[in-house]
């Protein structure tokens, strides 16, 4: 059966952070997986997909919490697939730092493969089927996942008043595939300002709350004003994550995770009575032998010849327009073809 009794079975943090370079999206990351940690009483390690050496300079601070940390150095999209595999049984929750570079290397990969340096609609549509393997991957495991991505320019062509037409910045977005911008249940993008406004003067680092499908905090942001002579807070109560607990909070943590049926059964229908183009292709073939055997029955072209046809076509089908006979049940179609091979109506 499709539907079954409505249940809260979204038990895994999916979250995306984006931002420019220097926005603190991976230090933020850090910070909501320390804190994840903690809170959900892991004893299993943290693991880390590092694609730019990020970890490197993170790995104190899960060293601080006491958390164990393993490391994987990759930017091949191969990799990510195994990685989200292999971390689903060893560990509870993976960072991804940054899954714009594995989005890049998927995209070079094919071109060089194919010998290609621009790439066609066609294209495209071969690319994007093997990036799928990944978001299947990303919605359906086991394991929370902090996706982190470079963030990039929006843009839209406007046209002003004089009818000049130009390329505007609309927003901002993740510099990755577009549809899995879409995929997170919780999306933070991160950006770094100077604290009173004036070049020169220290940075706040802002987190803003692009999307929370539980609506409980979505569109709110919060500043974090780190200091070097403060001792940073980690875990449960570091800022950062307290800004994002209340979507963890509504999660059905230690639940079973619902997936998403992607078994691409869908490809069974094709060339069977089910299909849509079978049918249609079943009603062409009938309609010509029907066609075809009405000439063989009555060749002449004479008026006593066109009126037979005209009978018969309305002693099978009620009507003697072709259109309305095109338009007709596929059934009735076949069950008046059958009678017309039989000859029962001549």
């Amino acid at each position: 059966m499709i539907f079954k009794p409505a249940n809260m079975g979204s038990a895994y943090l999916k979250c995306g952070v984006q931002g420019f370079a220097g926005s603190g999206k991976s230090f933020s990351g850090t910070m909501i997986a320390i804190g994840l940690h903690q809170y959900i009483h892991s004893a299993k390690p943290i693991t880390f997909l590092d694609s730019e050496t990020g970890s490197d300079y993170l790995q104190n601070h899960f060293k601080s919490a006491g958390i164990d940390l393993m490391v994987g150095k990759t930017r091949a999209f191969v990799d990510l697939l195994e990685a989200i595999d292999e971390a689903e049984k060893t560990s509870d929750i993976l960072v991804i730092d940054s899954i714009t570079h594995f989005w890049n290397e998927l995209v070079e990969a094919y071109g060089k493969k194919r010998g290609k340096k621009r790439l066609t609609l066609k294209d495209w549509s071969e690319i994007k089927p093997e990036w799928h393997q990944f978001t299947n991957r990303y919605l359906n495991s086991r394991l929370h996942i902090l996706m982190l991505g470079r963030a990039g320019w929006d843009w839209s062509q406007e046209e002003d008043e004089e009818g000049v037409k130009e390329l505007t910045k609309t927003g901002t977005k993740m510099k990755v595939e577009t549809d899995l911008g879409y995929e997170p249940s919780l999306s933070i993008e991160m950006e770094r300002v100077h604290a009173n406004g004036k070049i020169g003067s220290s940075f706040d680092y802002r987190g803003w709350i692009l999307k929370d499908r539980f609506n409980i905090i979505n569109g709110e942001f919060q500043s974090f004003k780190p200091s070097k002579d403060d001792k940073l807070i980690l875990g449960i109560e570091n800022p950062v994550f307290k800004f994002v607990l209340p979507h963890i909070r509504a999660l059905n943590l230690g639940g079973e995770q619902s997936t998403i049926d992607s078994n691409g059964k869908t490809g069974e229908l094709f060339n069977t009575d089910r299909s849509m183009a079978e049918m249609f292709k079943k009603r062409e073939i009938a309609l010509e032998e029907i066609e075809d055997q009405i000439t063989l029955l009555y060749p002449g072209r004479d008026a006593e010849s066109n009126k037979a046809k005209i009978n018969l076509l309305k002693n099978l089908f009620g009507t003697s327009a072709w259109t309305g006979i095109k338009s007709m049940p596929l059934e009735k179609i076949l069950e008046a073809q059958k009678k017309l091979m039989e000859k029962e109506t001549v």
